[in-house]
């Protein structure tokens, strides 16, 4: 989850200008209408919403040491993590208690946070002076604490990092239980001075984007109190699904092992080896599932979530895909749990980045309800809000649609081989199609050439569509096969040929940041909270891939991996990432199946040649309006 930038980015530390841009002068001007007294507690019959009524600059700021009750480094001593906070001073000296949102991290002093990368900074006392990314400077100033955690074996926290693990976890959830007096929280890393949260309401949000998120994820699934919502970003729901997809690797030359190297501090890694073996060895190569997967996975225990969840994925994030959507949400959904989701086209991409207005002010709202207590409404309206094209965006009621059902479609040969029909009638007992593995080329490369026989693929596409068709959720690829060799590697995306502009996801995750700054909330001359602007990146394609797939063949019947013998035919399911994708009319819906998808998942050590039983294969798909609709744009609706 390494926040990989295309470009260097120059910091600054320095004062500032501040220039605010007209929309949000408008809503700070609309907010500061009817303004709350800073003495009167928010009122669940007053939807006007927290305004900026406290001083940002004078705000109380302080690291606090919270005992996680681990003692991951084996040291002897119950870990500390260190919790720099940020709090209205004004509501401390009126006696009024305030609420928290906090984001727990492994890279506050590694790669940063957000597109800038910014970095806690200290004072020569050790005091806190810069607060990474906005939360401090716009919510602060509305009556909000704001509380960064220094994950395990990071920043100024002892422990080790166990990388989503049992150690991660119980961190950032003592601190929530810090903020309701259930932990011991120290002025010092090592001192005995005590410090209380009684300055807290004890409503806690959690939000963060990747790592951040799935700690907060993993934070909500453990039930505790106090935890009022989260607003995981491009998160992860199950780490086993980070490292492998049914057994197909990827992040292979990192390794789970190697991330927590990447975030330790130099002192955690020299106090760390154990942890770092069993990091090793609880994470076999061969992609088999282990009780250390076991123990982060937060899907098993959805059912103890209590927070209501506001979910922000990029569609196409190629570092955590969407497959880290399709169980999670699922869960959610059975269990009832209040949830919304925003969906963009963008990469591995904050919302402050691609929809920055709206996101502040949704964010606010969300906030102001969950931890104000505000009757603003925002649980009652749709629950998500889908990016069709970049910067345009429509929203739903529930997410997928009612009337969404799994569609039935079945790949059959065409005049050319290689290049197939994709319909609902199956093919004939005996179809079949071949492809060889080829590591050099990926999905891009593939959808390229869905209309030509090419040796690496076999590609399936419908006629033009009559009307336009839109999936939305997650479905699966069922393949029958026959390899050459004793591994493969199989990859299915979906794919809509015909012309579009899209946002241009390999470049910068989507987005262009422009030298032009715009500033949210309160600022000093060390914490500005001044961001460079951002505007989408675009491209003209001939032919978009908005969902895939992957997996390795021996694990055909799941885990442990099974031997695979050549010349064997063997059926196999490809879990499909989530997606909200409408196919225009005039355009065509293809399946693509394929071996290694360079670079995202690792090739088998030889070069298989598959063959594929058309007969024995087919997708179920997301359709909303089901079979009815997909035949009425295809046309094979004969009513």
């Amino acid at each position: 989850m390494r926040h990989i930038r295309t470009s260097s980015l120059l910091k600054h530390s320095g004062f500032l200008k501040r220039t605010v841009p007209a929309t949000a002068t408008a809503l700070l001007a609309a907010l500061l209408a009817t303004p709350a007294p800073a003495h009167a507690a928010p009122s669940a019959r007053n939807s006007a919403g927290s305004t900026p009524v406290y001083s940002y600059d004078k705000a109380v700021r302080e690291t606090v040491y919270v005992e996680t009750g681990k003692d991951s480094d084996g040291d002897g001593r119950t870990d500390r993590v260190a919790v720099d906070i940020i709090r209205p001073r004004e509501a401390a000296e009126q006696g009024r208690k305030v609420p928290v949102i906090m984001d727990a991290s492994p890279y506050y002093q590694s790669i940063g946070r957000g597109p800038e990368s910014q970095v806690k900074k200290y004072d020569d006392k050790g005091g806190p002076v810069q607060f990474p990314l906005y939360y401090d400077n716009y919510f602060v100033p509305r009556g909000y604490a704001v509380a960064l955690v220094d994950e395990p074996g990071t920043n100024r926290s002892d422990g080790c990092s166990d990388v989503g693990g049992p150690s991660d976890v119980a961190a950032a959830r003592s601190v929530v239980d810090w903020f309701n007096g259930r932990a011991h929280g120290f002025t010092s890393r090592t001192g005995d001075t005590g410090a209380d949260a009684d300055w807290s309401t004890g409503s806690v949000g959690m939000i963060g984007k990747s790592y951040d998120g799935t700690v907060a994820n993993g934070v909500a699934a453990t039930g505790v109190e106090g935890l009022k919502t989260i607003v995981p970003i491009n998160s992860i729901s199950s780490w086993y699904g980070y490292y492998f997809y049914k057994g197909a690797a990827t992040n292979s030359t990192e390794g789970i092992a190697g991330h927590a190297r990447y975030v330790e501090t130099e002192e955690a890694k020299a106090r760390c080896k154990a942890v770092e073996r069993a990091l090793t060895d609880g994470s076999p190569k061969n992609g088999d599932w282990t009780g250390m997967w076991a123990e982060r996975d937060y899907t098993r225990d959805v059912d103890k979530v209590r927070a209501s969840v506001f979910a922000v994925y990029g569609l196409q994030d190629l570092n955590l895909r969407t497959q880290h959507i399709n169980k999670w949400w699922d869960g959610l959904a059975e269990h009832g749990v209040e949830r919304k989701i925003w969906l963009s086209t963008a990469a591995h991409t904050d919302p402050f980045e691609f929809r920055r207005q709206e996101w502040v002010t949704a964010l606010h709202r969300w906030f102001d309800h969950y931890l104000m207590d505000y009757d603003n409404g925002v649980e009652r309206e749709p629950m998500a809000d889908v990016e069709r094209a970049p910067g345009q965006w429509t929203t739903d009621r529930v997410w997928p649609p009612s009337g969404t059902r799994g569609t039935t479609l079945r790949p059959a040969a065409g005049p050319a081989a290689g290049a197939g029909t994709l319909g609902t009638e199956p093919a004939a007992a005996g179809t079949t199609a071949e492809f060889t593995d080829d590591p050099a080329l990926g999905e891009l490369d593939w959808a390229a050439d869905a209309d030509r026989p090419t040796p690496a693929k076999a590609a399936f596409a419908t006629k033009p569509l009559h009307r336009e068709l839109r999936l939305s959720g997650h479905g699966s690829v069922r393949l029958k096969v026959t390899p050459t060799t004793d591994s493969a590697t199989l990859s299915a995306v979906l794919v809509d040929l015909g012309p579009d502009t899209i946002r241009d996801y390999k470049n910068g995750g989507g987005v262009t940041l422009l030298p032009e700054q715009e500033c949210f909330g309160g600022g000093t001359p060390g914490d500005t909270g001044c961001f460079k602007k951002a505007v989408p990146a675009t491209k003209k394609v001939e032919q978009t891939v908005f969902s895939r797939g992957w997996a390795e063949l021996g694990h055909y019947a799941g885990s442990p991996r099974r031997e695979i013998t050549p010349g064997r035919p063997y059926e196999i399911t490809l879990d499909l990432g989530a997606a909200d994708h409408v196919v225009p009319a005039g355009h065509r819906l293809a399946l693509i199946v394929a071996g290694t998808d360079k670079p995202y998942v690792d090739a088998p050590a030889s070069r298989p040649k598959l063959t594929v039983d058309l007969s024995g294969s087919s997708a179920e798909l997301p359709v909303v309006g089901g079979f009815t609709a997909y035949a009425r744009a295809t046309g094979e609706d004969r009513t």
